[in-house]
């Protein structure tokens, strides 16, 4: 006789068979992705009881399909001892969905979990464009090889939306009554989930794209919180568990296993204001370092969003000085790689459309394929993007040299997005042509008229709401930059 034991491992009771021959407490549940390890196999801890079966051995196996993985048919993992056991099912390859079966030696009776996968598991961090506020139309169809690790803790085929706070795990994501964290239950969340109407986001869609590429099951680990900011990430609240969000962040790291692929996040609109901005640069490094510690993975890939549109008149320059200090960061900080959304429609004034939650998840996952699969095809010669390099006036025109640029410079429509400025900060009226060079594919051409000022510095997506359309032939798009200082030829 069959049965399943991913709901008692959940609610973190035994599994009892019928027969009493074995109990497992702790072990492979349904959807649970396993992080592969740098032999591209993951090792799988399982304890339980039994009763019945003192002194016999605990045997388990693998199937994919109907059929047992090679070397994984019926193997021992354990012995039963004062009615406990323990063992590990060994070297499992990336891949599945996996059937796994467990039974004492000797016994029919058999407890199983079925849709066990071997991957890659990713942290979803940040605040509401990384919870995902696109609205829940045309939502990519999920996937067999996508689990995702909900935020109530249990493993569930991955679809949008993957962030629900209202009833998560960890309180600090529960709505306050009063002042006073309360869950959502009963009807409440009933009524909560059959009338929500927002919530489809990035993660889905990157991990999507990468299974595409690599072949690789993805685990996603949703953790992202809207409106929340660097301070509110502080990991100095790590003791604080499930009441902080990085302290929540850092428990479920160690409840799907204690490692993970890496880390994308989607933060800074809330540092955007006069008291924050300045000391984002200093609070992100920080982050970043100190996760790779608290997650004892000190080479731990992290892929960033800079942050992107917002209609909105308020806190202008701290708007762009965020967007310039996440453009530059990715230079200093090891293992790390940022993309951009400033050219994506928006479902609302700030959020992402969903849509174009595509085109991201398609960027980031281009970072990280290049990164850590470099012997796929279509991986390993992908490019970050464009970067500016250089930029130097001289005959009434500024050249703009990019690197890391995919073919050649793109545009749909007429080039929009770039601004001179003086030394004071202000925009100059001078550019009445922006163009591709047809001489070199990498290069920005800016017509200009009048008398130029010293010290003239450019800027691209200058403002919170800017129309920009400069990409290369990879569907990477120019970030933010700027103040980028020009240099004038005589």
């Amino acid at each position: 006789m069959k049965s399943t034991f991913a709901l008692a491992v959940l609610a973190a009771l035994p599994w009892v068979c019928p027969a009493q021959s074995i109990q497992v407490t702790k072990g492979a549940v349904s959807h649970r992705v396993y992080q592969q390890n740098e032999r591209g196999v993951a090792d799988i801890p399982m304890e339980g009881r039994s009763s019945a079966a003192e002194g016999k051995a605990i045997e388990a196996r693998v199937l994919s399909g109907n059929a047992p993985l090679p070397g994984f048919d019926w193997k021992t993992i354990a012995k039963v001892s004062a009615g406990a056991w323990n063992g590990v099912l060994a070297g499992v390859p990336v891949g599945g969905p996996y059937r796994i079966e467990v039974r004492a030696a000797g016994t029919l009776d058999v407890a199983t979990a079925p849709n066990v996968l071997v991957g890659d598991l990713w942290i979803l961090a940040g605040q509401s464009n990384m919870e995902g506020v696109g609205n829940l139309d045309n939502l990519p169809k999920p996937s067999p090889q996508v689990n995702s690790f909900d935020m109530t803790d249990r493993w569930v085929v991955a679809q949008d939306p993957l962030h629900r706070l209202v009833d998560a795990a960890n309180r600090v994501h529960w709505r306050r009554v009063n002042g006073q964290p309360q869950k959502l239950e009963g009807d409440a969340l009933n009524n909560f989930i059959a009338n929500r109407r927002k919530g489809a986001g990035v993660g889905l869609p990157f991990a999507l794209e990468m299974v595409a590429r690599t072949g690789v099951p993805i685990g996603l680990i949703p953790c992202a919180h809207g409106g929340t900011s660097m301070a509110q990430w502080s990991p100095d609240l790590k003791e604080q568990g499930g009441d902080s969000l990085y302290g929540g962040m850092v428990r479920r790291h160690k409840e799907v296993g204690g490692r993970v692929r890496g880390v994308l996040w989607y933060q800074g609109e809330s540092d955007a204001n006069p008291k924050a901005a300045p000391l984002f640069e200093q609070k992100f490094k920080e982050f970043v370092a100190a996760v790779r510690r608290d997650f004892n993975q000190p080479d731990l890939p992290f892929y960033y969003v800079q942050i992107g549109r917002h209609v909105d008149t308020n806190n202008v320059n701290e708007w762009n000085q965020v967007q310039d200090v996440q453009r530059r960061l990715e230079s200093e900080i090891a293992k790390s790689a940022m993309v951009t959304c400033i050219d994506c429609q928006l479902d609302d004034g700030i959020h992402v459309g969903t849509d174009d939650f595509l085109l991201l998840g398609k960027r980031l996952a281009n970072v990280a394929c290049h990164d850590l699969y470099p012997g796929k095809t279509g991986c390993g010669d992908l490019k970050r993007g464009p970067r500016p390099k250089s930029a130097v006036f001289a005959n009434g025109v500024i050249r703009v040299e990019f690197d890391e640029v995919n073919g050649k410079l793109t545009h749909a429509g007429r080039l929009s997005g770039f601004t001179v400025h003086d030394e004071t900060g202000a925009a100059l009226p001078r550019i009445y042509r922006q163009r591709v060079s047809a001489a070199q594919g990498n290069v920005v051409e800016l017509l200009v008229g009048g008398k130029m000022p010293p010290n003239l510095t450019l800027r691209y997506g200058a403002g919170k709401d800017p129309y920009v359309n400069l990409r290369d032939e990879a569907g990477m798009a120019c970030p933010v930059f700027g103040p980028f200082p020009v240099q004038q030829q005589q």
